[in-house]
């Protein structure tokens, strides 16, 4: 007896994939595994060298963006299959000392940015009659961790926009949903050793131990290529039904 796998080789052949964040990270590990599954792939980032090194390395195309700027948003002529809001970046520090132009820019990133470009993508997908939305979230989009109120936040609102994506979306072959790892393996986790080790008043090599993965069950970073997997699957025909939904990475922690 012959089964169905879950995710054919070449699956995505003929559907065009925009990635943000695709510079390094989860987003370059998105972009390869999409590439594989035979997506034409389109790479957002900030990082001119960055993006344009992961584009040659999966037969992508770059494009040198800053979330940030709505106008720059709005310039950028896309139109894709499959999008997967997965820029992101990270400050730690209490509420009273948060500096609010800095936790504006987080939210501008995470948040009003997949906003924006879910805005622009949509009708495309609809006039096809197939799509997918791939947010990746965190663990921090349903549990809190202390000095990260931006970015808590921001995940909380990216779990709510894409529930209500997929309930727009649900009659129109659309499906919206969120992929939420724990700590991953990425150069974002690494550049804020320093900063909670401030904050938690502790060393920077007792970080990864005592903060990061102090409520993990399964004591390791989550790598890249699992998070890749993940969004791989919510774009695959095993994952048809799915929508509304929030796939966790998360090392057990959500369930302790």
């Amino acid at each position: 007896m012959t089964t169905a796998t879950p995710f054919p080789p070449h699956a995505l052949t003929g559907r065009r994939a925009l990635v943000t964040g695709g510079a390094s990270g989860i987003g370059a590990a998105v972009a390869a595994r999409l590439a594989e599954a035979g997506a034409e792939v389109h790479l957002l980032d900030r990082d001119d060298e960055g993006v344009a090194k992961v584009a040659a390395q999966v037969h992508g195309t770059p494009h040198v963006v800053d979330l940030t700027d709505e106008a720059a948003i709005a310039a950028l002529d896309i139109d894709v299959d499959i999008l997967v809001n997965n820029a992101g970046i990270q400050h730690v520090a209490p509420v009273e000392e948060f500096d609010p132009e800095r936790f504006r820019a987080i939210h501008a990133l995470m948040l009003h940015a997949p906003f924006l470009l879910a805005r622009r993508v949509l009708p495309g997908m609809y006039a096809r009659g197939w799509g997918r939305l791939v947010h990746v979230s965190s663990v921090h989009g349903h549990r809190a961790s202390a000095y990260k109120s931006a970015y808590v936040s921001a995940k909380h609102g990216l779990e709510g926009l894409s529930k209500v994506i997929a309930l727009e979306a649900a009659d129109k072959g659309v499906t919206s949903n969120t992929v939420c790892p724990g700590y991953v393996r990425t150069p974002l986790v690494e550049g804020q050793l320093a900063d909670q080790a401030h904050a938690h008043g502790i060393a920077e090599d007792e970080v990864l131990d005592s903060v990061l993965l102090a409520r993990t069950p399964l004591k390791r970073l989550v790598e890249p290529e699992e998070v890749a997997d993940a969004v791989a699957f919510l774009c695959s025909p095993a994952a048809t039904s799915m929508t509304g939904s929030s796939l966790s990475l998360d090392g057990g922690w959500s369930a302790a």
